[in-house]
């Protein structure tokens, strides 16, 4: 009777913590809208330049080039007209590829998430693994090493370790592939076509995850440490349970709730620095099709591309926070 009087007492706060977190997270998707869309129009640089082209063109041709794309009309009118196509599910029309901004994505999509996620999981599997290894050996030399692997690969910039990567293993050794998703020749599909991208998916996976990998394993010792000698752990200890057992199944639970603060909180750096990294190796994903409209200044794709990574990031965040709060039942009283 008492665990179902508590379950029911349990259940309402928890929902209302969710509609409380979802509430706050509405106005800052909107915010986030208006800055993304201000900044890049704000930017220096005239897509209509790079539209026409090289060629000398007349006035009155540059001023129905602009009138037909929606430059011509002031700043806050094309705000207001964004924030209505937007709100209908239409994020644009691409001023170089001469089509929806929907479409590319949709295109693109699918690669940055397979960049992304085999980055996260190599890099939480490594990094809390090391973490282990450090926080178990604390003050041994294998602790001095992960912290010092840490150190190095916390400093390092992707980009750099990408074009070190290539020139080493695609260039020097020749045994992986350096640029693309797969060979263009291919006609392979469904699990033929991932079985082929996997030498492809080594390199820039590595280059990503480097940096993550030590920041796992840092926070991962630093939780560990803090409830390593805690009294249920002694207590485990005690029941005659193996070192890896405790470790893994009474310590690392206990501080797993700061590895997923981190996950959630650095995922924006995560696709941020997918970005780089797929420029580097030619990845066909969302951070080259950013960069090519930087360069072309399209406008509505590099408008739709921030607004899927801003709302990506404020979704983990919310997501964190509710994985938070359904590991430790304070949280929903005390935010």
């Amino acid at each position: 009777m008492r665990a179902r009087s508590n379950l029911q007492f349990q259940l309402p706060i928890m929902w209302l913590y969710i509609l409380k977190r979802v509430a706050q997270a509405i106005p800052l998707l909107l915010g986030v809208v208006i800055v993304n869309f201000l900044l890049i129009q704000l930017a220096p640089g005239d897509p209509v330049t790079l539209l026409v082209g090289d060629y000398p063109a007349p006035e009155e041709y540059l001023r129905q080039v602009r009138a037909d794309y929606g430059l011509d009309q002031p700043l806050p009118q094309r705000l207001v007209l964004y924030l209505g196509q937007l709100a209908r599910g239409n994020l644009g029309f691409s001023f170089a590829n001469r089509v929806s901004v929907a479409e590319l994505i949709a295109n693109r999509v699918g690669a940055t998430l397979e960049l992304m996620l085999t980055a996260l999981v190599f890099a939480l599997i490594v990094g809390v693994l090391l973490g282990i290894i450090a926080a178990q050996g604390r003050g041994k030399i294998s602790d001095w090493i992960a912290q010092l692997s840490a150190l190095v690969g916390y400093s390092v910039p992707d980009f750099w370790l990408g074009q070190i990567l290539i020139i080493v293993f695609a260039v020097t050794l020749g045994v992986l592939p350096s640029q693309g998703i797969r060979s263009p020749r291919s006609v392979a599909t469904g699990v033929d076509a991932f079985l082929e991208t996997l030498p492809y998916l080594i390199l820039p996976t590595i280059a990503l995850s480097v940096r993550f990998i030590a920041l796992f394993s840092r926070i991962t010792r630093s939780a560990m440490l803090d409830v390593l000698h805690a009294d249920f752990v002694l207590g485990a200890r005690a029941k005659g349970l193996t070192e890896w057992r405790v470790l893994t199944a009474h310590v690392l639970r206990n501080a797993a709730l700061p590895i997923i603060t981190v996950i959630g909180y650095n995922l924006g750096l995560l696709i941020a620095g997918s970005a780089l990294i797929e420029t580097v190796f030619s990845w066909p994903g969302l951070g080259r099709l950013l960069f090519d409209s930087i360069t072309k200044r399209d406008y509505p794709v590099m408008t739709g591309i921030l607004l899927l990574v801003s709302c990506t990031v404020v979704i983990a965040n919310l997501l964190t926070d509710l994985a938070y709060a359904a590991l430790d039942p304070r949280v929903r009283y005390t935010r």
